[in-house]
């Protein structure tokens, strides 16, 4: 069943959202965090995808306050060129503020349990980190997040578990900076670390250019083990 756009009211402004709701109507929630390409087919498809497997899935426009309603795709130049703007200017900071909104009117849907997770990619995949760090998120897994890196002091915030997925091969995220998120979080109870060494970045990104069916079902089973485990 497809999703519906819905208004979620933040703590800045309202903006939209990308809700797929489970056929039961019950069930826990997950945030959905975009790439670089807006809340477009990909991240639309995903959180259909969690619906269909008894998730409340929510994708929170956090584009909003640069240009409502992105959707591109990773096909063409001019879209890269226009995503790597947007990127450019996004205020993760803001985007993080956007995502407790969309976890808090989740909590309140009628048949959700009251719990509710996050799974991020690429930019997403950062800010499902500073969800886990910052958020009451009950569990939250980033997909090859750009700069973690830079932003490891953030890991004292952690009170709820995290997943990373981590490219081995990441053309953003050199092996100097991988090593850096390795040594900086591996010893941390809260988090899971999975490294999948001869992967670029977006490697589970259906029909991009870096696809890899195996390590993106590796990937995939990993993080439906991980919310099933903390959201039941």
């Amino acid at each position: 069943m497809a999703g519906t756009e819905i208004t979620i009211n933040g703590a800045d402004g309202a903006f939209a959202g990308y809700l797929a709701n489970p056929s039961s109507g019950r069930g826990a929630g997950v945030v959905v965090i975009q790439e670089i390409f807006g809340v477009n087919d990909v991240v639309r498809a995903i959180a259909d995808d969690l619906a269909a497997h008894g998730y409340f899935a929510l994708a929170p426009d956090l584009f909003w306050r640069l240009e409502p309603g992105v959707q591109l795709s990773d096909k063409t130049d001019a879209e890269w060129q226009r995503a790597f703007d947007l990127m450019g200017r996004f205020d993760p900071d803001a985007g993080v503020r956007d995502i407790q909104a969309a976890i808090a009117i989740r909590r309140d849907t009628s048949g959700c349990s009251g719990k509710v997770g996050a799974v991020g990619y690429c930019l997403g995949g950062l800010l499902a980190y500073l969800t886990a760090a910052r958020t009451d998120s009950d569990a939250s897994v980033g997909y090859y997040g750009v700069n973690i890196q830079e932003k490891l002091g953030e890991a004292a915030g952690l009170k709820k578990p995290l997943m990373l997925h981590i490219a081995g091969k990441d053309q953003f995220t050199p092996p100097e900076a991988q090593k850096k998120i390795r040594d900086g979080l591996a010893a941390n109870p809260l988090v899971t670390l999975h490294v999948y060494p001869e992967m670029d970045h977006a490697f589970a990104r259906i029909g991009g250019a870096h696809y890899d069916k195996a390590c993106a079902d590796l990937a995939n089973g990993r993080t439906s083990v991980f919310l099933r485990q903390h959201l039941s």
